[in-house]
């Protein structure tokens, strides 16, 4: 028994001795006493903002399309009820049907690819858009400026007479 009480007060003695260690060294850095340092090894790595639009793979499983990025002010929603007085940027497409976006801010920008785009209405902003019809060497870009509060025919619309599909790659738009 008296073995016991012996190796408790050793043990009481070198754990306060340690305890003491720590307080008088983080005194001398100006570190509370009971608190931690971080080192380089605690610090998390830095984050990088590589601006990917969300769930954008679950959205082409589900729609057939592809959001990639953007600044985060135009955002998919669902396209509202005919009447509406909601205004959102609408595509109209040939196999996907309306596609419809809220944009935010006062400045937006958004890179996709919607394929089959002819139309596009426009709530109260300047929006460019940026299509490609064909693939390699035989692609062809356009780029629609876009009239405010209207319908803009686009793409096939505009592609006379051949009247081929146009992908839209990108949006901008400004209030």
């Amino acid at each position: 028994m008296r073995s016991i009480s012996k190796l408790l007060v050793a043990g009481a003695v070198a754990g306060s001795v340690v305890l003491t260690g720590v307080a008088v060294a983080n005194a001398a850095t100006g570190v509370p006493a009971g608190s931690t340092v971080a080192t380089a090894d605690d610090t998390p790595p830095p984050a990088v903002e590589d601006f990917a639009y969300p769930d954008s793979d679950k959205i082409f499983a589900e729609r057939g399309f592809r959001l990639i990025s953007g600044d985060g002010h135009i955002v998919l929603v669902d396209c509202p009820t005919p009447g509406s007085a909601e205004k959102v940027l609408m595509l109209d497409t040939r196999g996907l049907g309306k596609v419809c976006f809220r944009i935010t801010g006062n400045t937006a920008s958004l890179k996709m690819e919607v394929p089959s785009v002819y139309g596009i209405t426009t709530p109260d902003y300047a929006v460019t858009a940026r299509m490609v019809t064909g693939t390699g060497d035989q692609a062809e870009e356009k780029t629609y400026t876009l009239l405010r509060n209207q319908s803009n025919s686009v793409g096939e619309a505009k592609d006379v007479p051949q009247r081929r599909p146009f992908s839209l790659l990108d949006l901008t738009a400004v209030k």
